[in-house]
């Protein structure tokens, strides 16, 4: 699988570099697969052990404190699906 990289182009009016495309592009997603990240395999970032760690806790799991970029944000997805701090839903308790 390639992995797209951002271009980066002239705006016609202007001598600002940008990147993206001034048309949407029919099959871009942000949800690209992280099996497919060219740096999934290094170490998860600090940001994603921190939210990582406040999603675990929340969900009464633990988890290894060695994953990778691509691992760590799979279990996020997971643990997303079932937090509420991102659903928006709020317990019977009001809080």
């Amino acid at each position: 699988m390639s992995v797209a990289r951002p271009r980066l182009v002239r705006m016609s009016d202007s001598n600002q570099e940008t990147i993206g495309s001034p048309e949407p592009e029919p099959n871009a997603s942000l949800n690209r697969d992280p099996e497919g990240w060219v740096t999934g395999d290094e170490p998860m970032t600090a940001a994603q052990r921190s939210y990582l760690d406040t999603l675990a806790r929340e969900a009464g799991e633990e988890l290894p404190a060695d994953l990778s970029k691509a691992e760590a944000s799979k279990h996020i997805d997971r643990l997303q699906q079932r937090s509420n701090r991102v659903s928006g839903e709020r317990d019977s308790s009001g809080s």
